[in-house]
């Protein structure tokens, strides 16, 4: 899940920079919402992505066509709305910049619904949720909650929610850079668990087998992620929420989460 924030600075640096690339979602004169019909009238939905977050928005191969759970899912939107779909990649650093500035109609890239983010922008409603979870060898019965952590030892990075949620379970943790790390010292019996995203273990069950781990536990919040919109993109999050709930009901949300995760991650 994206959960990183923009420092204010940057963000007012990168709009700037950005400004006069395409036309705002609503007239400033007369406060008309023409996020949705200027999607309509120019027959393309411009999405913001990074193109480089694996499994959600990245190339194949590193050079090939740009793929992944987010982009089939925003393509399926379009297709809903009867437009293309167009994608310009971008740093996740200047992915809300963009947005604000109008390089982009909206963004595709996990991102999370926070309060701190709804209080700038418009978010359609989630095509992806998520939780926390204890990742375990498949024979470990001892581990059943994030209580049971208390005085076993997880591998974390240390700059990560995951870090400190494992502390405060009680857990001794041994500090990794990511989740390649962490994940092979369970698998080498060096360490007792890891805590890590749901999602970020179905994508490498899906891709690596993994039968040699499981689910321990799981948190009871769950994140959310959605299309992000400009704040005064109501019209067009309304669209792309009737979208969303069109594929959901179809059964292509959930076709294309057992495609890239094993596993229905859109409800």
């Amino acid at each position: 899940m994206k959960l990183r924030f923009i420092p204010a600075a940057v963000l007012s640096i990168a709009a700037l920079a950005l400004t006069g690339c395409s036309a705002p979602a609503a007239d400033s004169a007369t406060g008309t919402d023409d996020s949705l019909s200027s999607v309509l009238d120019s027959g393309t939905l411009t999405i913001g992505t990074e193109g480089t977050y694996r499994p959600f928005s990245f190339h194949e191969d590193g050079s090939g066509d740009l793929t992944g759970y987010d982009v089939e899912v925003a393509r399926a939107v379009a297709d809903e709305l009867g437009v293309e779909a167009k994608f310009e990649e971008t740093q996740w650093d200047a992915i809300f910049a963009g947005l604000t500035a109008g390089r982009w109609d909206t963004i595709a890239n996990q991102v999370s619904i926070t309060p701190d983010r709804l209080e700038s922008y418009k978010f359609s409603t989630p095509y992806t949720y998520s939780t926390g979870v204890i990742v375990v060898p498949t024979d470990n019965t001892s581990i059943t909650s994030f209580a049971s952590l208390k005085g076993l030892t997880t591998a974390q990075s240390l700059t990560s929610n995951w870090n400190a949620l494992a502390t405060e379970s009680g857990a001794t943790v041994e500090g990794v850079e990511g989740w390649a790390q962490s994940v092979a010292l369970v698998e080498q019996g060096r360490v007792d668990a890891t805590v890590n995203d749901k999602l970020t273990f179905l994508d490498y069950q899906k891709s690596n087998g993994a039968d040699n781990l499981k689910i321990a536990a799981e948190t009871e919040d769950r994140s959310e992620s959605a299309f992000a919109f400009a704040k005064d993109g109501t019209a067009l999050a309304d669209a792309v929420s009737a979208a969303l709930a069109t594929l959901k009901a179809d059964g292509t949300l959930a076709e294309l989460s057992d495609k890239y995760f094993g596993a229905d991650v859109s409800q």
